[in-house]
């Protein structure tokens, strides 16, 4: 499968400027807002079930996260996904910890009914969301990429979307063409809500592409790969990394973005 090139989708991105509405938790909220700053889209978060509808259809992308879950949020996240759905507004699901309770399990699985455009999740969620293990760790992966590969495929496939397996290495599959992806570094985990970030960032880049929802997908994980990796080289610690960060992420360009991503096309998984 040929896809346009990845730097054309940050491109893009910067040129319309995309406005992401997460509903993320309470430890990602101000961190995510710098990040799509950062990239080139603009952050709204609203979480209140008198005006998540009306926001949702108005916004460019949904990113949901169901990270710091409550009863109101989950009926909130229910409203917007629904109008989501309904609007064809491209959405992100970032099911954190979704295997560690019933209460998120039932919450995805209702969430799941809206059919999210990308789910972006580590291995542990992606294996409790297709019902393949149950026991996961908080928002710690738990599970290889490589041993919920096959999970990855078999969400994608039932629920016709694209699932974003990241960890040390991403899986990125739309059920029928799968890729790896590598970079980044060591430190990304020792930053909380990096990955909470990155689901918003998706959802930027698929307000920006929405005919390309693959390639887009594909570039946000890639940009965040590449400025990871960047970061991790000026960096002394994780407090510097994460301010490193947001710095790689607004100076990458798009030659930047198409010349150093470490994708590699998967034919067998």
């Amino acid at each position: 499968m040929t896809y346009p090139p990845l730097g054309d989708m940050l491109a893009t991105l910067r040129e319309s400027t995309p406005l992401v509405h997460c509903m993320t938790n309470y430890v990602a909220m101000n961190s995510t807002a710098n990040l799509l700053l950062a990239t080139g889209a603009s952050p709204a978060m609203l979480h209140a079930p008198e005006e998540v509808a009306e926001f949702t259809a108005i916004a460019g992308a949904l990113s949901i996260n169901i990270g710091t879950l409550s009863t109101p949020w989950a009926e909130s996240m229910q409203l917007a996904a629904r109008t989501a759905k309904e609007t064809g507004t491209p959405w992100v699901l970032d099911p954190v910890a979704v295997g560690a309770t019933a209460f998120r399990q039932q919450v995805c699985t209702a969430l799941l009914a809206h059919r999210p455009n990308v789910i972006r999740a580590n291995a542990s969620e992606v294996m409790a969301l297709t019902g393949l293990a149950s026991q996961g760790r908080g928002v710690d992966a738990t599970t290889t990429t490589e041993d919920a590969a096959q999970a990855a495929i078999k969400l994608a496939q039932q629920q016709c979307c694209i699932v974003a397996m990241t960890g040390e290495t991403d899986l990125i599959t739309n059920g029928t063409h799968h890729y790896r992806l590598t970079g980044g570094h060591a430190l990304m985990p020792r930053v909380t809500t990096l990955g909470c970030g990155l689901s918003a960032l998706v959802a930027g880049f698929l307000a920006a592409n929405q005919a390309h929802p693959l390639s887009a997908t594909l570039a946000a994980l890639a940009c965040f790969s590449i400025a990871g990796s960047r970061a991790g080289q000026q960096a002394s610690g994780p407090g510097s990394f994460q301010v490193a960060l947001l710095d790689a992420l607004y100076a990458l360009t798009p030659d930047n973005l198409s010349s150093l991503s470490q994708l590699e096309t998967l034919h067998a998984v």
